[in-house]
Order: C-alpha cells, then sequence, then structure tokens
C-alpha cells in the first residue's frame, strides 16, 4: 500500500506553500542540516566549577541564532558553582548518573532549598534568572545531562550563594 503524496501546505509541513521563487538562506551555516559527531563538541564555552560544559549547537559551531545545546559532565563527589542563565531557558536531559538540582522556593513565602533528585531519562525545565546549583552525589560515576537553551550560546552567571537575587532568609527568619 502506498501513500499518495503530499500537497504543499499538508502533511508534515503545512507551512510550506507552493512558491515561483525560494528564499535564499541568510548564511551558508543556514543552508544545510549539520552533524555533530559525539568527539567534536567544543569546549569553548561559559563554565561554572565543577562542571564541563560542550557545545554541539550553538552560533559559533553551526550558525544557529535561538539555541544553544550541549552536553554537561559533572564529575563524581562535586557541585558546580551557584549559578543562573540569564534571560535563557534551560532545558536538561539526564544521559547517565543521579544529578541532583538544588534551588530555593521562595513561591509559599518562606524561602526553602528544594532538592531534585534525577535518574536517567529524566527532565529539569530552569526558568529564565533561576539560581539554581547541579551536584552529582556519588563518589564513583561522572554524571552527564544533555542541555538545550533559549539563547543562541551557553549563559552562565556565576553567583556567590544560591540565595543571590535576595530571598536569603536572615537570622531568625524560617
Amino acid at each position: 500500500m502506498s501513500t499518495p503524496p503530499t500537497q504543499p501546505g499538508e502533511g508534515f509541513h503545512p507551512h510550506l506553500h507552493d512558491t515561483d521563487t525560494p528564499t535564499p538562506p541568510t548564511s551558508s551555516l543556514r543552508a544545510r542540516l549539520h552533524h555533530i559527531r559525539a568527539d567534536a563538541l567544543d569546549g569553548d564555552t561559559a563554565q561554572s566549577g565543577g562542571m564541563r560544559r560542550f557545545a554541539a549547537v550553538s552560533g559559533k559551531t553551526v550558525g544557529s541564532e535561538k539555541l544553544w545545546m550541549g552536553q554537561t559532565h559533572v564529575a563524581p563527589a562535586t557541585a558546580s558553582s551557584d549559578h543562573h542563565h540569564g534571560e535563557s531557558e534551560t532545558a536538561i536531559h539526564v544521559v547517565s548518573g543521579h544529578p541532583e538540582f538544588v534551588f530555593v522556593d521562595d513561591s509559599g513565602g518562606t524561602p526553602q532549598e528544594v532538592r531534585l533528585r534525577t535518574s536517567p531519562g529524566d527532565y529539569i525545565f530552569v526558568p529564565p534568572f533561576v539560581p539554581h546549583r547541579e551536584e552529582n552525589p556519588d563518589p564513583d560515576d561522572e554524571a552527564v545531562v544533555v542541555i538545550a537553551r533559549s539563547t543562541q550560546e551557553a549563559i552562565v552567571v556565576n553567583l556567590p550563594r544560591l540565595y543571590a537575587l535576595g530571598s536569603e532568609p536572615g537570622p531568625g527568619d524560617g
């Protein structure tokens, strides 16, 4: 049984329509697909203590304008610096290990430190400007995650502490 071909504006690409003049790509990097091999990731990206970040998809590597994607490796028995990712939304997929993500939840009125314990296959979403820290409590094995961000390049703003945005409880509070 064969499937009849789709017409412009149908099927997988309903946004495509018949046009007589195709729109030329704005850059040669944006005129083709890119295959980034695992051994070709770019380590020249923003870093936090205790972590190694490697870019796969970025403005520098493939000419992306709105997306950054790569891997982060967290060594055994270590933690990143407290940090946030500026205006960027960040999605994290756990590939291996059991990394933990720590942040301060002040949505209930009293700031409270929250620890999210993850396993391979889990996802984490980090909204813009939310201070957090990644930890790998495993004494023997590295944790590896894949990260996608809504900005072209990795934004990492290292902070002096997790409560850097003024939510740290004072003495006698909470």
